[in-house]
């Protein structure tokens, strides 16, 4: 399968010096002091496992009780949606690298409540969703030495990882690199194994063929409605491919490195989440209680791979782990830019000997060391109560991009054109398209009785950190400054 992404020419990074001033701000270029330490071959398995976690593992098995085989249309369709976005995100990315990626191109393009709002909200999410992941793993590892509490592993987890964080990029680099390679090959190994069982080519097996796909109801058991309630879960599968444009601002050559791991990265999640699920309903009817639970753990014990269910419970904890750690470095290089634009506390600015913004790595954690407390003291609702503050801010952020894309693009466009070595497809009526297709998501998941309480949380908290980003503006603007 060709990548839709061109290939980029041989060029260096863009002279940030040179990149239009940022809408209502007077702050200087961001990105300039953290220094460039990731290699190549980070940036592909950090576009790769930023997007490969618990909701391709676990979540992909309620998309098939909704939808059954026809979730292989949700999931084409959520793919589309994201393949779309990491391009508009590449776009940018690619003619203005900068720390705070979407966030200082959201300034850029409309002004700093702008770059205010979605940086805010962004790490928001981040490290609210830090603790959810930490809480997951925890549960994971309590299932094996059920005599030690979850609190304690979360504790431990986090400890860890912040660690991770604080030492040089390239160690985070390297840490991500190999837990993204375990994730990518257990999948592997998941789609060989499921196409030999699906040929009949493995040892004492009949061919399992492709009636799986039209029985037990037929391809669309439950009509499009279904395939549209399958949409509404797996789309969430896809969040994290944001990472990848927040690490370019580290990488030894941000143009030539995004653009290589965002083509890797597009056919290669195209092939795992959509041959996943191929696999998983090809295998096993969809209605199997099995499935519902977690496809993964179905298949590989249809197939007869011993102790499945711990298999795939190592690779979900690895799973966890990557996401965790990626999160902690997203949210802390999110803060630190916020600081660079003046939008946060200075001294989160700092960075240390080896270029690590270590106070915004510290201040990203805490509330992850928070979540052991409230963990300890409500372990049977923290996680849902967590999941409902920030359950949709992921899409919100994916409109940000949207709508900074089709303006600062026309931006660019008259003023540097030569800057746009990357291009969405299309323009600007993709755009439009996958802003549709959003807000559409989000007018159903509003009117579903359970989508309904993150449809409010996240609002909430939208609309909080709009009001201060216009306050904000606005004072600058009166006293002179923005």
């Amino acid at each position: 399968m060709s990548s839709p992404i061109q290939k980029l020419p041989e060029a260096s990074s863009p002279d940030r010096s040179a990149t239009p001033p940022a809408a209502g701000s007077g702050s200087a270029a961001p990105g300039a002091g953290l220094p460039a330490r990731l290699r190549q071959r980070h940036m592909t398995m950090i576009g790769l496992g930023g997007a490969i976690g618990a909701g391709l593992f676990v979540g992909s098995g309620a998309a098939i009780a909704v939808a059954g085989p026809g979730v292989l249309v949700s999931f084409v369709l959520a793919a589309l949606l994201t393949v779309l976005i990491m391009r508009m995100m590449g776009e940018m990315s690619v003619a203005l690298p900068a720390s705070g990626s979407f966030s200082t191109h959201a300034e850029r393009a409309w002004g700093s409540w702008a770059g205010f709002t979605i940086g805010w909200l962004y790490w928001s999410l981040m490290v609210v969703v830090i603790a959810i992941e930490a809480m997951g793993a925890a549960v994971i590892v309590n299932g094996w030495l059920p005599g030690v509490d979850t609190w304690v592993w979360v504790l431990l987890f986090m400890a860890a990882l912040t660690v991770a964080n604080l030492a040089a990029v390239g160690t985070f680099g390297e840490f991500e690199f190999w837990l993204a390679v375990l994730k990518v090959g257990a999948i592997i190994g998941f789609l060989i194994l499921g196409t030999l069982a699906v040929a009949g080519a493995l040892p004492g097996e009949k061919a399992i063929g492709f009636n799986n796909l039209t029985q037990h109801g037929g391809f669309l058991p439950h009509g499009w409605s279904g395939v549209v309630s399958g949409l509404l879960i797996v789309i969430f599968s896809f969040g994290g491919i944001e990472i990848v444009t927040l690490a370019a601002a580290e990488s030894t050559d941000p143009v030539r490195a995004l653009g290589s791991a965002m083509r890797s990265a597009i056919w290669r999640l195209l092939l795992f989440y959509i041959g996943s699920m191929a696999v998983a309903v090809t295998v096993l009817p969809w209605n199997d209680s099995k499935v519902g639970k977690s496809p993964f753990v179905a298949v590989l014990e249809r197939i007869g791979v011993p102790g499945a269910a711990q298999v795939m419970n190592v690779v979900l904890l690895a799973a966890l782990l990557s996401a965790l750690n990626a999160n902690l470095y997203a949210s802390s290089r999110m803060i630190y830019s916020l600081a660079e634009r003046g939008e946060a506390p200075q001294a989160l600015r700092k960075l240390s000997r080896t270029g690590v913004p270590r106070h915004a790595v510290l201040v990203s954690v805490a509330f992850g060391f928070f979540s052991v407390l409230l963990n300890f003291k409500w372990p049977d609702t923290v996680f849902l109560w967590l999941l409902n503050s920030v359950g949709i801010i992921g899409l919100v952020v994916w409109i940000a991009v949207a709508v900074t894309q089709l303006r600062l693009r026309s931006q660019l466009e008259r003023t540097t054109p030569e800057r746009l070595r990357l291009r969405v497809w299309g323009f600007p009526w993709l755009t439009i398209l996958a802003l549709m297709a959003m807000a559409a998501v989000i007018g159903l998941l509003a009117v579903d009785e359970e989508s309904r309480p993150q449809v409010v949380g996240s609002g909430a908290l939208t609309a909080l950190f709009l009001t201060l980003g216009v306050v904000r503006h606005r004072r600058r603007i009166t006293s002179g400054t923005g």
